[in-house]
C-alpha cells in the first residue's frame, strides 16, 4: 500500500490493523436435514418435512442433513445447533452428511433458488427454518408417543433424544421415528423460549473437529475411484494467452502417463498417479499465443488506473455535495492506497473426480456452488442436470476460491472428462504453484480521495474514487448484483458507510485486465474498510479529537456505538500504553456483522510487533461462541498476511510468487495475543444488508 497525505502520519496508524476488521467472516453458514427429494421448492414460509433434513438410525444416531459447504467456517455445527436444541436431541449422538444437488430440495432462502454457501448468510437463512424442522420433529416424536401409549401429549416431554412419560416410560426417538414421520408436518410447532436454550448460545464441540483430528474426515484428495487417472494441467504462463500448438513426445514417454489432451484452459496430462501426471506436464513442450495476454506488471497497472481516475466515473454514492463544499475547508487531506493482487491459497488445492459414462456423470468435491458446478458440467458434457449427481465433501479452506461462479475447474474437468479417450474416472489436481501462479485473485484496488474538516473538526466533505476490475460482470450474477454499471462489492464498507457524513461522494471506475479475479475472504470489505478507519483516524488527529470519541459521534446507530463501547472498555483505551508503544483502534460493518478492534503495537528500530489485538463483535445470536472466536482469530491472521507481506506482482505479465516461501502465511509464532468478546444480543444472525442483495431476495419473493 502506498498512501500520500498533507497531513503527518501518526504512530499508530503507520501500516496498520485496519485489513483485520476487513477480513472477519462471521459464520457463514446455512443447511437443512433429508433424506426424501421434494418435487417442488418449500416456500420459506412454511416448514419442511424433518425427513428432509435429518436421519434416524436404530442406534439413535441423528444425522443432519446439510446443504452448505464446510470449509473449516463451522457451518455444519451451527445448523445442527439450531435443530438439535428444538428437537431436544442429544448432542454426543449428532452426526451430518452433505445434501445432494437437488436446488428444489435444498435452496438457499436468502439468495434465492440456488444452492450455495457464501456471503455469510448461511445462519440467518438457518436461523428459523431449522428451529422449526427441529420443533415439528419435536412435536411429531410426542404426538406418536402419546398414539403408542394412548396418553395424553401434556404428560410427555422430549429430552436427550428421547420422550419421556411422567410415570417414567420412555422411548427413543429411534423407537418412534418411523411412527412419527407418517403424522402431518405441524406448521406451528412451539419453540422454545431463549431463557431455555441449552445448546444455542453455548460453547458445542464441533461436529468435524474429531474426525479431522484422527483422519476419518473424507476431502476430495481421498477419493480413489477404479481405474481412476490423475490429471495435471499446463496453465498459459501469462494470463489470456491460448496454446498455439504442442508436443507431448516426452510426456508419453514417461511411465505412467496414458494420455495427453488439449482443452480450452491448456494442456492436460492423464497418468496413474500424480507424480506421473506433474513429471509429464513438465516435459510437454507448449507454443503458446500471447497476443491477447496480460503483460503488464502490477506498477504499470496502477499508473494506468491513476490515469483512468482522471474520468469521470461512474456514482457510486452521492449524499450532499462535496464538490462544493471542500473548497472552504478548514483543513484537508488528500491520500491515495493501492491494493495488491492476493491469492486465496487454501491449505487443500482445487482438486474434484468426475466419473462419466457419456450419458450420465458423477462429481466428487468440496463444492461451495452447488448450482453452478451443477451446470456447468452439464453444458460442458451435454447431458441433462438430472443426470449428474454431485458428492459434496470438506474443503480445506476456501476465502472464496472454491466458489467462483464460473466454475473454472470444474468446466476443467469436464472438458477432460469429454475429451480423453477411455472412460476413466479422472482426478483433476491443482499444485499449489497452479493457485498461487494461475489462479483468480482478489483484485488490486486503487483509493484516492480528498476530505476536509470545518473549523470545529467535524467532516465537511469528503470525495472517493476507487477504480479496480468488476468481480460481477460477465457472471452469472451481474443481473442482480450490477446497477448502471456499479459493481457494489467494489465499493461495499465506502459507499454504504455506517458513518454520518454528510456530504459524502464515491465514485467507481472499471478497470480491464485478462488476470482473472474472484472475491477473497469480506469481497470489498478487504480494502474499503482499511481505507476508512485509517482516513477517520487521520481526521481525528487533524481534529484534536480522540478516535474513539470521533467514530461514536459519526455513527447514530445504538448497536455500532455498543461494539466499540466494548472493545474500548476491554482493551483498556485511553490509559497509559508505555514507552515506545501505540495503540489503535477501529470499527466495521461487513455482512451484517459489527467488529471493532484495538491494535496494541510495540515499535522498535524502525520496525513494530503486534502484540495484542482486543476485539468486540456483535453479529445477532452468536450460536456457537467458541466458532465465533475462531473466525475472529483466523481472520486476524490472515489479515496480519495481507497486511504486512503478502501480495501477488506481476512482472511483464508474469506472477512472481509461487509457493509459501515467498507468499508466507503468519506463522503461529507471529501471532499476537487475542481476546474476543461478542455482544450479547436477542437479535436473529446478522446477513448482508448490501443493496444487490436486497434486490436479490426481493425478486425471490416475488417468484
Amino acid at each position: 500500500m502506498t498512501r500520500h497525505t498533507d497531513a503527518p502520519e501518526s504512530l499508530s496508524r503507520r501500516r496498520f490493523l485496519k485489513a483485520a476488521a476487513s477480513t472477519v467472516f462471521i459464520l457463514g453458514f446455512y443447511v437443512p436435514l433429508g433424506r426424501r427429494t421434494a418435487s417442488a421448492q418449500t416456500p420459506p414460509s412454511e416448514t419442511p418435512a424433518p425427513n428432509l433434513f435429518l436421519k434416524i438410525d436404530s442406534d439413535n444416531i441423528i444425522t443432519v442433513i446439510s446443504k452448505y459447504f464446510e470449509m473449516g467456517q463451522g457451518v455444519v455445527t451451527g445448523v445442527a445447533t439450531l435443530l438439535a436444541e428444538e428437537l431436544e436431541a442429544d448432542w454426543s449422538k449428532l452426526r451430518f452428511e452433505f445434501a445432494p444437488n437437488d436446488v428444489a430440495t435444498y435452496n438457499n432462502l436468502v439468495f434465492g433458488p440456488v444452492m450455495v454457501t457464501g456471503g455469510s448468510a448461511s445462519m440467518a437463512g438457518s436461523w428459523m427454518q431449522m428451529r422449526k424442522v427441529g420443533a415439528a420433529a419435536r412435536t411429531m416424536m410426542i404426538e406418536a408417543a402419546a398414539k403408542k401409549w394412548k396418553v395424553p401429549e401434556a404428560e410427555l416431554r422430549a429430552e436427550n433424544s428421547t420422550v419421556v412419560h411422567t410415570s417414567g416410560k420412555s422411548a427413543t426417538y429411534a423407537e418412534l421415528a418411523a411412527d412419527a414421520m407418517q403424522l402431518p408436518v405441524p406448521q406451528d410447532a412451539p419453540l422454545k423460549d431463549p431463557a431455555d436454550w441449552k445448546l444455542i448460545g453455548k460453547n458445542v464441540p464441533r461436529l468435524d473437529s474429531a474426525e479431522k483430528t484422527d483422519g476419518k474426515a473424507l476431502f476430495a484428495m481421498d477419493v480413489k475411484r477404479p481405474g481412476m487417472l490423475t490429471a495435471a494441467i499446463a496453465h498459459p504462463p501469462l494470463f489470456g494467452a491460448k496454446v498455439k500448438s504442442f508436443d507431448a513426445t516426452a510426456s508419453e514417454a514417461i511411465p505412467g502417463v496414458e494420455e495427453v489432451v488439449q482443452i480450452p484452459a491448456g494442456v492436460a496430462v492423464l497418468a496413474k498417479d500424480s507424480w506421473s501426471a506433474l513429471r509429464g506436464r513438465d516435459a510437454l513442450k507448449v507454443e503458446w499465443d500471447t497476443s491477447g495476454a496480460e503483460t503488464r506488471s502490477d506498477e504499470q497497472i496502477f499508473a494506468e488506473y491513476r490515469q483512468q481516475a482522471q474520468g469521470e466515473g461512474l456514482v457510486a454514492t452521492k449524499r450532499g455535495d462535496a464538490g462544493k463544499a471542500l473548497p472552504s475547508a478548514a483543513q484537508k487531506l488528500t491520500a491515495e492506497f493501492t491494493f495488491p493482487f492476493l491469492a486465496h491459497t487454501p491449505m487443500e488445492p482445487l482438486n474434484c473426480i468426475l466419473d462419466f459414462d457419456g450419458d450420465k456423470a458423477e462429481m466428487w468435491s468440496g463444492c461451495q456452488l452447488q448450482s453452478i458446478d451443477e451446470h456447468v458440467l452439464s453444458e460442458v458434457l451435454g447431458i441433462e442436470s438430472k443426470r449428474i449427481r454431485i458428492h459434496t465433501l470438506l474443503g480445506g479452506g476456501s476465502f472464496g476460491r472454491r466458489g467462483n461462479p464460473l466454475g473454472d475447474w470444474v468446466a476443467e474437468l469436464a472438458q477432460i472428462g469429454k475429451a480423453m479417450k477411455s472412460r476413466a474416472p479422472v482426478h483433476l489436481l491443482w499444485s499449489r504453484e497452479d493457485d498461487i501462479r494461475g489462479g483468480y485473485y482478489r483484485p488490486i484496488v486503487l483509493h484516492q480521495l480528498e476530505a476536509g474538516l470545518d473549523d470545529s473538526g467535524n467532516i465537511a466533505g469528503w470525495q472517493h474514487k476507487v477504480v479496480t476490475q468488476s468481480l460481477f460482470t460477465g457472471t452469472p450474477f451481474a443481473a442482480l448484483m450490477v446497477k448502471d454499471g456499479v459493481d457494489h462489492s467494489s465499493v461495499e464498507g465506502l459507499a454504504d458507510t455506517p458513518y454520518q457524513i454528510d456530504n459524502f461522494n464515491v465514485r467507481v471506475y472499471n478497470a480491464e485486465s485478462p488476470v482473472p479475479v474472484l472475491w477473497w475472504r469480506s469481497v470489498g470489505h478487504t480494502h474499503t474498510a482499511h481505507v476508512m478507519e485509517t482516513v477517520i483516524d487521520e481526521l481525528a488527529r487533524m481534529a484534536g479529537r480522540d478516535p474513539l470519541q470521533y467514530r461514536l459521534e459519526l455513527l447514530p446507530e445504538a448497536r455500532d456505538r455498543e461494539v466499540l463501547q466494548l472493545v474500548a472498555g476491554k482493551s483498556g483505551w485511553g490509559g497509559s500504553t508505555g514507552e515506545n508503544r501505540g495503540r489503535g483502534i477501529a470499527f466495521h460493518k461487513s455482512f451484517g456483522t459489527r467488529v471493532a478492534m484495538v491494535a496494541d503495537v510495540s515499535i522498535d528500530e524502525g520496525d513494530f510487533t503486534v502484540d495484542k489485538i482486543t476485539a468486540a463483535v456483535d453479529c445477532g445470536v452468536a450460536i456457537n461462541p467458541d466458532v465465533v472466536t475462531a473466525q475472529i482469530e483466523g481472520a486476524i491472521g490472515f489479515a496480519l498476511s495481507t497486511l504486512l507481506r503478502n501480495r501477488i506482482t506481476l512482472k511483464d505479465g508474469r506472477v512472481q510468487q509461487s509457493n509459501f516461501h515467498n507468499y508466507e502465511p503468519t506463522r503461529i509464532r507471529e501471532m499476537p495475543a487475542v481476546e474476543v468478546h461478542i455482544v450479547q444480543s436477542a437479535e436473529p444472525p446478522a446477513v448482508s444488508a448490501n443493496p444487490a442483495c436486497r434486490r436479490w431476495r426481493r425478486q425471490w419473493a416475488m417468484r
